[in-house]
């Protein structure tokens, strides 16, 4: 029946996928009929379910099979296979209705790759077959090679048929009436032509990575085919709550390679393979970054330090509705500001990745690359993510030059900041040593709501617990001497980085001397020697931005509390001018 639902039942629609639910919702809505299927379609899909088994096959068979249960008339195509059906019978059956009445083309030309001649020949057969009742589905694989994103003018005379065509398909009585259904598989909606995506009458699926519980069955049942070797540490749920970020075809992958090699899948190797599957998967727009360090090693900024250990507890305790959704932490060159976010990731127990650069030069790349990161952070929820240099990296809604990139990379970034569904899943944290260049739309409430600032220390106590911590961090043998006397002695105004750099300078004149050990002697030769950069106005203007951006006035140094606001505003508006900034 033409009327009848995509399944048997509304029971068995009620277990499958969310995403499955709603492609047989809308197909029994009679409202519409192609539909845009996008996301994670490269991987393996639950087929059946019996008490809790699953078969794991692509998704052209889930939808053949699930969906439509192989009946009637299902058609693929894409441009290297060309046209084929979902069983033999229905190709032969398909050959053979159209070589009786286009008995002049060949049987290869009949399953042509063309996509002119591939969709005139489909339209054909549909039409012969809509006044038999029957149900008739076609599945477009890679759609991005036939529709591209790009402005019609720019577009091939075959990219404006295939559009035009998809679009009459669409609306046209005879096959919205007819029980015809097409399917655009494609990975990323931002390759497809933005007019097909904003039809009203274009129906968006989205196929997310799975979850953990779909990773467990699928990881079980490699186990139980004998397909999955764990080291003791390792079991098929604890594995599953470690690849969050992974699809199926991702695990499948690092299963396979093991079996091969017969050794156990070990910790080590799954935190390894997951790093470069994420990496490669998100086109190298994402970069781990790999840390052992905690907010122990911070020295200083212990405003900024007993916010992020109340947000430490508030996440081990599940009150992750308190968190704010992402922070702005801001402070001139060399206060230790990626060094503060990749401790306070550590203390978490999350992963934390950072946003490479995301621009490309060819048309639509930039949005496809991101919105498949973007797919991926979700799927990897809870991460940390990082954007340094955030005023730079981020641009604003009203960049020109760049046909619009810029703008719709700004919108995608901003829209899913404002996800409050992500809310202590997905930590952002913009740096920025300007942050008044960031638009107001990114630092408002609801997305990097938090402004913190970091300062250089100003005390020589301040400055001894930096180079102690620094020592630390840098694992240096050091003689004991009272740094506090060559502190006094060789004052300058100095940031943590400074400080860094002497102390490696001392190892290198140690090792120059024959002594591993850093002696006195060393460090006073070094601090003696050493000139900080000088960027006076460049620094003095950072300092005032940060101190603008401060949401608590405990953060701020004291030299500056009783520095009116609106004076403040004036200081750096001259700094700007001195420096070429605004006229």
């Amino acid at each position: 029946m033409s009327e009848q639902l995509i399944l048997k039942n509304l029971d068995f629609i009620k277990i499958l996928p969310v995403w499955a639910q709603d492609l047989s919702y809308k197909y029994c809505s009679k409202t519409t009929n192609l539909y845009l299927v996008h996301g994670n379609i490269r991987d393996f899909l639950p087929n059946k379910m019996y008490e809790g088994e699953f078969i794991f096959v692509r998704i052209q068979e889930f939808i053949s099979e699930v969906l439509f249960g192989n009946q009637d008339i299902i058609a693929y195509y894409d441009r290297s296979s060309g046209i084929n059906f979902c069983t033999t019978e229905m190709q032969k059956k398909y050959l053979s209705v159209m070589n009786k009445a286009f008995p002049d083309i060949s049987l290869e030309g009949l399953l042509s790759r063309d996509p002119s001649k591939a969709f005139d020949l489909l339209e054909k057969y549909f039409l012969m077959n809509i006044p038999n009742k029957l149900r008739i589905v076609l599945l477009i694989d890679y759609a991005e090679t036939l529709i591209p994103n790009t402005e019609v003018t720019s577009m091939t005379e075959e990219d404006r048929y295939c559009l035009v065509t998809l679009n009459r398909w669409s609306h046209d009585p005879i096959f919205t009436q007819g029980d015809v259904s097409i399917l655009l598989l494609t990975e990323n909606l931002s390759d497809i032509n933005r007019s097909l995506v904003r039809s009203p009458t274009t129906v968006k699926v989205s196929i997310p990575i799975p979850d953990e519980s779909i990773r467990k069955s699928f990881l079980e049942f490699l186990e139980r085919k004998e397909e999955l070797i764990l080291e003791n540490r390792l079991t098929p749920a604890r594995m599953a709550k470690l690849t969050s970020g992974l699809n199926l075809m991702n695990l499948n992958q690092i299963a396979a390679e093991s079996f091969q090699e017969d050794k156990p899948v070990t910790l080590e190797y799954l935190k390894k393979k997951k790093k470069d599957i994420i990496e490669n998967e998100a086109s190298g727009l994402l970069e781990f970054i790999e840390t052992d360090h905690n907010l122990s090693l911070v020295s200083g900024h212990d405003f900024v330090k007993s916010r992020f250990y109340s947000a430490v507890k508030a996440i081990r305790q599940g009150r992750l509705d308190v968190l704010p959704m992402g922070y702005l932490i801001s402070g001139a060159i060399g206060t230790g500001k990626s060094f503060m976010v990749t401790a306070f990731a550590q203390d978490i127990g999350i992963p934390m990745v950072r946003f490479q650069n995301i621009r490309s030069k060819w048309n639509g790349v930039s949005e496809s690359n991101l919105e498949k990161a973007l797919i991926i952070l979700k799927a990897m929820a809870p991460v940390g993510v990082m954007i340094d240099e955030a005023d730079a990296f981020l641009g604003n809604r009203n960049q020109e030059g760049d046909a619009g990139t810029s703008n719709r990379i700004f919108s995608q970034i901003a829209s899913f900041m404002g996800n409050t569904e992500y809310r202590g899943k997905i930590l952002w944290f913009l740096l920025s040593s300007r942050p008044d260049l960031i638009p107001i739309d990114l630092k408002r409430q609801g997305r990097a709501e938090e402004h913190l600032a970091l300062f250089y220390p100003e005390t020589v106590e301040q400055k001894e617990d930096l180079f102690q911590i620094l020592i630390k961090k840098l694992k240096l043998k050091i003689q004991k001497f009272p740094i506090s006397d060559l502190l006094k002695k060789y004052h300058f105004n100095s940031s943590g980085a400074d400080l860094e750099a002497i102390l490696i300078r001392a190892k290198f004149n140690a090792a120059m001397n024959n002594h591993i050990t850093v002696t006195e002697e060393d460090m006073e030769e070094t601090m003696r020697d050493f000139i900080p950069p000088s960027y006076p106005h460049e620094i003095e203007l950072q300092n005032l931005v940060a101190v603008l951006e401060c949401t608590s006035r405990e953060m701020i140094p004291k030299k500056f509390h009783n520095l009116d606001r609106k004076k403040l505003i004036s200081q750096i508006r001259d700094l700007k001018m001195l420096l070429g900034e605004i006229e």
